[in-house]
């Protein structure tokens, strides 16, 4: 997700195009050219600008529900509901050839990743891997991060480990039952699936979050050429 506004102005995006298969937007204001995947801009007068990423979260509509039971949800417009791709659409793409793959052992093409930027360091953590393990202690070049599945056994979040108020950079383990989420090994605090200490030491505390970029292999590995992979030794 990025904000629309840059240098003051707030900018109108329309899909133009694909470039190796991920989304070129342009924007109406000024005709400049967008790379979905790194909110840069490649083409047209706000070349070299870049939009800024906005914290989101994907998660599953339960879960999100149980999160915001006052939220709300953007209705489909009844006049194009016909050109809306349909639930499986992630499943069908599963199938079709890409046009650049950078094969590596033990990685396909469209195997779904977790993306992960840290100052100029990027790391990938393979969504089906972490999905097994639950809870992954890692480092994003010198950033201590830890991805978690939540509750509903689909949703991830990514937190800094570095606890607030300069206590350290702490490890966690995933809890079961209604005792908590996750405790760390500094305070023995419990922490929720939010990264908000619920009991102990640091309630009341938040872990910083860390953005997350769900994208295709391929997808990522072109637009992040340098990027490690957790648990895969890959050719750069």
């Amino acid at each position: 997700m990025w904000g629309r506004k840059v240098d003051g102005v707030t900018l109108t995006f329309h899909l133009a195009g694909i470039n190796n298969q991920n989304f070129l937007m342009r924007d109406e204001e000024t005709g400049t050219y967008w790379q979905q995947i790194s909110g840069r801009a490649i083409s047209g007068p706000l070349t070299g600008k870049s939009l800024t990423l906005i914290h989101c979260d994907e998660l599953t509509f339960a879960l999100w529900k149980s999160e915001q039971p006052g939220g709300t949800v953007l209705e489909d417009v009844p006049a194009y509901t016909t050109e809306y791709s349909p639930r499986d659409w992630d499943v069908r793409m599963g199938r079709y050839p890409t046009v650049i793959s950078h094969a590596e052992p033990g990685l396909a093409a469209r195997d779904l990743m977790l993306g992960v930027h840290a100052g100029s360091a990027a790391r990938a953590f393979p969504y089906s891997v972490v999905e097994r393990e639950k809870l992954v202690i890692d480092h994003v070049g010198t950033e201590p991060v830890l991805l978690v599945v939540g509750p509903d056994n689909e949703s991830v979040r990514a937190f800094s480990r570095e606890l607030p108020g300069g206590r350290g950079v702490a490890d966690f383990y995933r809890l079961t039952g209604d005792a908590g989420f996750l405790l760390d090994s500094t305070t023995a605090s419990q922490w929720n699936f939010r990264g908000c200490a619920t009991r102990g030491p640091m309630e009341g505390a938040c872990l910083r979050p860390v953005e997350v970029i769900k994208d295709y292999w391929f997808d990522w590995r072109e637009y992040n050429p340098e990027s490690t992979v957790y648990g895969i030794a890959v050719k750069r």
